[in-house]
This record gives C-alpha cells, structure tokens and sequence, in this order.
C-alpha cells in the first residue's frame, strides 16, 4: 500500500510539474502572438484589413485620406530613444483630434475615425503607436508605455501648431494609453475631453475574454501570461488598467459601447462609467457591433454622439 501512494504522489508531482511546465509553454506562444512585433512589416500600414466589414472601414478611410493629402503634415517624436510617427492634418481649426488606434493597428486605422472630428472642423492626428507602422519597438504594453507616448505628443502637437488643446479618441488599447495619460501625467491640462469605444477595465479581462472565446482559459493560463509581460516590459495587464485611475478624470468624457462586445463587455463599460468621477460623462449604447466596430454598424448614431459631445465641450 505505501509503494502504491508513493506512485501515486509521484505521478502528481510529476503531472503538476507538466502542466506548468505546458502553461509556460503556451503563455510564451500566446504572448509572443499577441503583442510582440516579430519583423518590421507586422502591423505595419500596409496591413491588408482581414475581412470585408475592415475592407469597407479601410476603404471609406483612404478615401477620406486621399480628399484631405493637402493637409498633411508628417510628424515626428522621439521619447525615451523610440522614434515614433504620425500624419498630422491641419484643417485650419485650433483644436485637434487625437486617433488612438488598438492593438495591431497602425495610423491608417485611424482615418475612418477621425472622419466626424473633421466635419465637426477639427484638425485630425493619427498616429503608428510603438511597434506599429513606422514607428519603433518591439512590445505593445497594452497602455502602459503608449500612455506615455500620448502624452509627449499631446505636449508636442499643441506646442508645434500653436492649439487650443486636443480631444482624444481611443479604441481599446488606445483608449486605455489615453485614459492612463489624462489621469496621470502633466498632459490633462491640454486635453479638453475624451472618447472612448471598446475600454476594457483591464487588458488581462479581455485576454482572458478573448481565451474564452478560443476554448484556451485553462486555469493559470492568464497568469503565466502576465508573467511573461511582466517579464518582458515590467508592465502587469492584470494588476493595473483604466479601472484604476478613471475615478481620477475629471475632464468630459464620452463613452461608445456595444451591448455584443465580446471583450470588453457592456457589463465592466458600466463598472467604468459609475467609477468614473468625470461631472461630465455620458454612455452611448449600441445594440449591435463587435469590439471596435461600432461608427460601421450605425455610422449616423456614431457620429451624432461624437458631434454633439464635441459641441457642447469645445
């Protein structure tokens, strides 16, 4: 009998130790997937949109690019040894709208966005956030260092063009940078408001959402993620994001969210807004759309939102 739980305690250590051993594996693939530019060309502007619904947001973006190339002004940052890129169009307003892409996504993305700032006559920046398009880097934190990032370009797009101050628009991953730099560094004081579409309250929920989704949320599995972030940047997605610091805000904001958005859900987009200690903060709900695809399912509602806000805070 003591032979037969010697085994048998053996045969758990030894099943234990695979699992974590397989957990690490795995976090490595899907860290490394996920938010690690591998070559200069991933998630650069030449990313070809990978279905229809981003063909047609790409095209009508182009299309708006193309009417308004006069316009452009290319621009330039560098902070902490990173040069970073951007397509800055001057519209002949004093006050600017700032396109804060998501993961993957480089300034391109932006153009469809920036469409009803301009008509509201905003001037337009979009921008290649680190390790995206020509700017460099290797790691999206996720908010972290990008937060940062928007910061020196809030400080330097005011300063250069002589602006009123900027609004920003972030989507995921830039909502989160944005968000993180409005409540905590010396930028607020040029930022006259924010719109947010798809924030999730911490990365780790939409991972862990996004692994759900993939049949992949095995137990520790978030963790081990994490840990090779941790690992590679010194930035946690489970321990800090918008949900932290957004009862700090106290400039307007306007927040677009989907009631099918799969990653960042209408459940936490609620736990943001009540936490928010802005005075001035509104929830638009739609109730259809995707993560990030809510101006192409109700392009009109989209943007009487964006309009509206933008008239009553500028």
């Amino acid at each position: 009998m003591d032979v037969f739980y010697w085994i048998l305690g053996i045969n758990a250590v030894l099943g234990i130790g695979f699992y974590f051993f397989a957990m690490e594996i795995a976090s490595r693939i899907v860290y490394k997937e996920t938010l690690i530019r591998k070559t200069p060309e991933l998630w650069g502007r030449d990313k070809v949109p990978e279905n229809e619904v981003q063909l047609y947001m790409d095209g009508i973006g182009q299309q708006w690019q193309m009417e308004h190339a006069g316009y452009k002004r290319d621009v330039h940052i560098l902070r902490d040894g990173i040069n970073l890129y951007g397509e800055y169009y001057d519209l002949g307003g004093d006050v600017c709208a700032m396109v804060l892409s998501g993961r993957t996504e480089s300034l391109r993305y932006g153009y469809y966005f920036g469409i009803p700032y301009a008509e509201c006559g905003l001037n337009v920046l979009v921008l290649d956030p680190r390790a995206h398009g020509l700017s460099d880097g290797k790691y999206n934190t996720v908010g972290f260092e990008e937060s940062r990032d928007i910061s020196a370009w809030t400080k330097y797009i005011c300063e250069e063009f002589k602006l009123r101050g900027v609004v920003y628009h972030g989507i995921c991953i830039g909502a989160a940078g944005g968000m993180l730099a409005i409540t905590e560094t010396d930028c607020e004081k040029y930022v006259l408001g924010m719109v947010t579409e798809g924030m999730f309250t911490r990365f780790g929920e939409s991972m862990k959402n996004h692994l759900v989704e993939r049949k992949k949320n095995f137990p520790t599995v978030l963790w081990f993620i994490d840990k090779q972030m941790r690992k590679a940047t010194g930035h946690s997605m489970v321990k800090k994001g918008p949900i932290d610091v957004i009862d700090k805000l106290d400039k307007p904001l306007l927040m677009l969210q989907s009631h099918k958005d799969p990653y960042s859900t209408p459940q936490n987009a609620k736990l943001l807004f009540d936490t928010c200690s802005s005075a001035d903060k509104t929830i638009v709900y739609f109730d259809e759309g995707g993560h990030s695809l809510l101006r192409y399912v109700d392009t009109e509602k989209y943007d009487r939102s964006i309009k509206d806000f933008i008239k009553r805070i500028i």
